[in-house]
C-alpha cells in the first residue's frame, strides 16, 4: 500500500516537472516562464520529497525532507521575485500585446533614490 502512495507522489511531482518544461518552452517572456519555473518545480520538488519520507520513514530522512520543503517554500518565491525585479530593471521586454507595466511608476525611485 505504501508504493501505491509513493507512485502517486512521484506521478504527480513527474507531472508538475513537464508542466514547468512546457511552461519554459511555450510561454512568450522571460516573467512568465519565470513564474511557470517557480510554482511548477516547487510544487514537484514538494511531491518528490514527500514520497521520498513516505518511502523511507527515517527520522533522519523525514527531518531533512522537512527542513528542505521549509527552504523551498521560503526561498524559491523570494528568488523569483528578485530575478523578475532585475529583468525588470534591465528593462527585458514583455511579450507582445501586454501594454500595462506596473512597475514602472517605481523605477526612478530605484534607481536613483527619492531626490
Amino acid at each position: 500500500m505504501i508504493e501505491v502512495f509513493v507512485s502517486i507522489f512521484l506521478l504527480l511531482g513527474s507531472f508538475f516537472t513537464l508542466i514547468a518544461a512546457l511552461g519554459v518552452i511555450r510561454l512568450p517572456d522571460v516573467y512568465m516562464r519565470m513564474h511557470a519555473i517557480t510554482k511548477a518545480s516547487s510544487l514537484a520538488t514538494i511531491f518528490f520529497l514527500i514520497a521520498l519520507m513516505i518511502a523511507h520513514p527515517n527520522a533522519r530522512i523525514v527531518l531533512g525532507s522537512i527542513l528542505l520543503l521549509l527552504f523551498i517554500v521560503l526561498t524559491a518565491p523570494i528568488s523569483s521575485h528578485f530575478l523578475a525585479r532585475v529583468a525588470h530593471l534591465m528593462q527585458v521586454k514583455m511579450a507582445k500585446g501586454k501594454k500595462t507595466d506596473d512597475l514602472k511608476k517605481y523605477d526612478d525611485t530605484y534607481l536613483h533614490g527619492d531626490d
